[in-house]
């Protein structure tokens, strides 16, 4: 839990570059709670795959579907965001650059670890410079390459770390506690789908199978899934 800011601090926030006198750095705090205030989001690694699930706000006579939380990197590799959607959106868009360089490169996917690495740089990238600010988004990306299926969290710092499940956002520490104690190495993909929904669930009160979004990345396949089979594992997960 970040510590509140004394007002004589004042001074050490209007510049990133500048770290407080207990070593803090609070342009990357305030873009941490940005996070905290987005609506939660999670992975679940299974034994063949990851799943990534997120709550959608509704917002009147707004298009549903054009209110997007999880983004297709390459054909093996989805991101989750909590935060600002902007930075999400700019972020995304450089990762997809980045996989298909690679492609065109080295003639073959980009591993999960890779293109992890290369967002958290540029997250990273922007924490040491004066005149800009960090993206206040957290992210989740997952997939499946060469090595397996693999999760990781990126955070606005750049900070780097694989996760076998995590949630972000509002509802994590509810929905992390559903995960500590659902998860396990052999889970399978329903199960996974049916653990991802109760989480969220204990995260967001409101969540229902109008309004969550789940992916699923496994060998050769990526799979939005549908509003019917929404409601179905809706049903079974209570």
């Amino acid at each position: 839990m970040a510590q509140p800011i004394p007002p004589n601090y004042m001074a050490y926030d209007r510049t990133i570059v500048v770290f407080s006198p207990d070593g803090r750095l609070l342009q990357v705090e305030y873009a941490r709670q940005m996070v905290k205030n987005g609506s939660t989001s999670l992975g679940v690694r299974f034994s063949g795959g990851v799943v990534l699930a997120a709550l959608k706000i509704s917002v009147p006579l707004a298009v549903l579907e054009s209110y997007k939380k999880i983004y297709e990197i390459d054909d093996h590799i989805a991101a989750v965001s909590s935060g600002s959607l902007a930075d999400a959106r700019s972020l995304i868009d450089m990762g997809r650059v980045r996989a298909q360089i690679n492609r065109i490169t080295y003639g073959e996917q980009i591993s999960i670890g890779s293109v992890t690495k290369y967002i958290s740089n540029r997250k990273h990238l922007v924490t040491q410079y004066a005149g800009v600010r960090p993206y206040g988004v957290g992210m989740l990306i997952g997939g499946i390459d060469k090595t397996g299926a693999r999760l990781y969290e990126t955070e606005p710092s750049g900070t780097m770390i694989e996760w076998k499940a995590q949630a972000i956002g509002r509802g994590a520490e509810k929905a992390k506690k559903i995960l500590e104690k659902g998860h396990k190495e052999s889970i399978e993909e329903a199960e996974a789908i049916r653990l991802a929904i109760r989480a969220l669930k204990a995260g967001e009160k409101e969540a229902s199978a109008e309004n969550t979004e789940i992916v699923s990345i496994g060998k050769g396949k990526m799979q939005k899934l549908t509003s019917a089979e929404l409601k179905k594992y809706f049903a079974s997960s209570s």
